[in-house]
Order: C-alpha cells, then sequence, then structure tokens
C-alpha cells in the first residue's frame, strides 16, 4: 500500500471517530455520515450501507442507514447471502467477483465485488458494515483492515 492510500485511510478512520464521539446527533445519523464519508471518498465503493441485528425478529438482518442505489433486500436471514454468511459466521466476507457466489443476492446489476464486515460489541455480533463495488477484483486488504478498525470504532453505538 501506498504511504498516501495510509494516510488517507488513517484519516478516514479518525474522521469516524470524530462522527461517532458527536453528541448532537443520534445513532442512525452518525451511521449514514460515516457511509455518505465512505462512498465520497473512496472510489470503489458504491453503496455503503449497514445492516443491523433485528432485536424483534429471531436471527435475522434489517437495513439500517446507506448510501447507494435503494435495495429490495430491507430484511435478510442469517446465513442467506453474502450478509446473511457475515452474520452467521460473524466474520468479514471479501467477495472480488459476486457472479461466482451461489449464495450471492444481488442487490443491483452494477454490483460486481462485495465486502461484508461484522460490527462485534463485546464480541456480539449487533450488525454489519455492507459496501458493493461496480468493479470486479476492487476490493484490497487495505480496504479490509479500514473497514474492521471503523466497525470497531463504531460498535460502542450499539
Amino acid at each position: 500500500m501506498k504511504q498516501k492510500e495510509t494516510q488517507n485511510y488513517q484519516s478516514l478512520v479518525n474522521t469516524v471517530i470524530e462522527i461517532v464521539d458527536r453528541e448532537d446527533a443520534s445513532r442512525d445519523q452518525k451511521l449514514q455520515q460515516i457511509c455518505e464519508l465512505l462512498e465520497e471518498h473512496i472510489d470503489e465503493f458504491d453503496w455503503v450501507g449497514f445492516y443491523l441485528v433485528d432485536p424483534k425478529a429471531d436471527r435475522e438482518l434489517i437495513l439500517g442507514p446507506y448510501i447507494g442505489e435503494e435495495t429490495d433486500h430491507t430484511r435478510i436471514p442469517f446465513g442467506k447471502g453474502i450478509c446473511g454468511q457475515a452474520a452467521e459466521t460473524n466474520e468479514t466476507f471479501m467477495v472480488q467477483d459476486v457472479s461466482k457466489e451461489d449464495n450471492y443476492l444481488a442487490c443491483s446489476v452494477h454490483v460486481e465485488a462485495e465486502i461484508v464486515v461484522p460490527v462485534k460489541k463485546d464480541g456480539k455480533f449487533v450488525a454489519e458494515l455492507d459496501i458493493d463495488s461496480h468493479t470486479k477484483d476492487s476490493m484490497t486488504e487495505e480496504h479490509r483492515h479500514m473497514l474492521e478498525k471503523v466497525c470497531g470504532v463504531v460498535s460502542p453505538l450499539f
């Protein structure tokens, strides 16, 4: 990774920390700002959103704040699709070509790659950050590390 990218990603994480620490915004407003920040500053990120564990449903995700095209996938059972797999396993999933995945839920015909990062609070899965790209092979290990840091920073919001 180039030094400039490292500084840029660290700067994004620092901005996320500032957003989370704000006292004049709700959790959803903060999550929305984080989605907008990531989509605006990383060219490969075309859809950025949070799926939250639905407290009223057994093992189901509900769509939270996001930026990008509307999606029909507002509720996803654990285990279904890439988002459901991340919820089921509590692990990051990075898919470079969604057309090669048997369990992929197509959110848009434009999506080529996806990364889903769990948000854990006290070791328990509470939400996830889902990012789609319109470019195959566009998700990097640097993206993964930065997004895992972001998810660690947002976990106190839950």
